[in-house]
């Protein structure tokens, strides 16, 4: 795809030249630097080489982790070195998009990939190895990855990346630029992985959150998408000056642009947090009838020493004249 090319403040962004179709949009067109589609692809190398090295051992590796990884990183290259990101950068409801599957589709993917797992795994032991391996430890395991999976950090995060972005001057001044808008998604990513981690993650972590918690913290994710959604669509007057002079030639009203990326907000948001939220109830009810059958074999072989003693009381009681 040819276009034009943007010089801002921080650097050159490449603009597709036709209006948006779903052609365009999904038609390959790397910007000049293309950040984190070279990030997502060398995920999916290193994750692939990973479970490569996991069969040679003789090792099993779950089909479906491997599926789950794999799509985030395909997702990632796509939303950001496809036409999206060239559209993304005029029009709203585009970059909401963009935010949307950064934080709330392309984290839990990544996240249910289990790479801590894997990399603990896979990890040569070798002198280079070692290092690494100390290092994800140290990361997994250490006050740094309690500090940042704590929800104290995450859910502020969600909504510093909605309310305290564009119900301010921040997102104008930010995706003015190039640095700013590449900065910005980077950081919606960042974001969207630290607050799904602690919630599906089955790598060793230096703190466990229960499943009520869990369930609470997304919760609080779908009510952030709602109502920020809602405040964008009500809105009568641009939110973002980024966004308010996109190419004539693509035909965009600005305003309804608007709207559709409230629209966004509130239903493309919620869909991938109300999957998560089934998860997160279908292992609750896992872990409940596991730790119930559990202690139901465990009374059958030793018997229940308070329920004995309780029978044994009754008994008392009916013996007393």
């Amino acid at each position: 795809m040819v276009g034009a090319l943007r010089l801002d403040v921080s650097g050159p962004a490449w603009l597709p030249p036709e209006p948006a179709s779903l052609a365009s949009l999904l038609a390959p067109t790397l910007q000049p630097v293309p950040l984190l589609p070279a990030v997502g692809l060398v995920l999916a190398i290193l994750y692939t080489a990973g479970v490569i090295r996991m069969r040679a051992s003789g090792r099993r590796w779950s089909p479906w982790a491997t599926l789950s990884f794999l799509t985030g990183c395909v997702l990632l290259v796509v939303v950001t070195g496809a036409g999206i990101e060239g559209y993304g950068l005029e029009m709203f409801s585009v970059f909401m998009f963009q935010q949307l599957t950064l934080m709330v589709t392309i984290p839990p993917l990544l996240v249910l990939g289990r790479p801590g797992t894997l990399l603990l795994h896979a990890t040569p032991h070798g002198r280079v190895g070692r290092r690494v391996l100390a290092t994800a430890r140290w990361g997994l395991r250490g006050g740094l990855g309690a500090f940042l999976l704590h929800p104290a950090l995450a859910v502020p995060l969600f909504l510093l990346a909605f309310y305290g972005l564009y119900l301010s001057q921040l997102a104008g001044n930010l995706l003015s630029t190039w640095a700013g808008h590449i900065g910005l998604e980077t950081a919606f990513l960042v974001a969207g992985v630290l607050f799904i981690t602690p919630v599906l993650s089955r790598d060793p972590l230096p703190r466990k959150q229960g499943h009520a918690m869990k369930a609470v913290d997304v919760f609080l994710e779908m009510a952030v998408h709602a109502f920020f959604g809602v405040i964008v669509m009500m809105a009568t007057t641009p939110l973002v000056q980024a966004f308010t002079h996109p190419p004539a030639a693509w035909g965009v009203d600005v305003m309804a642009d608007q709207w559709l990326a409230g629209g966004l907000a509130w239903s493309y948001g919620e869909l991938p947090t109300l999957l998560i939220l089934l998860l997160v109830f279908a292992r609750w009810n896992r872990d409940e009838s596991r730790t119930t059958a559990a202690e139901d074999r465990r009374i059958d072989r030793f018997g229940n020493p308070e329920l004995d003693a309780y029978n044994a009381y009754l008994r008392t009681l009916n013996r007393e004249p």
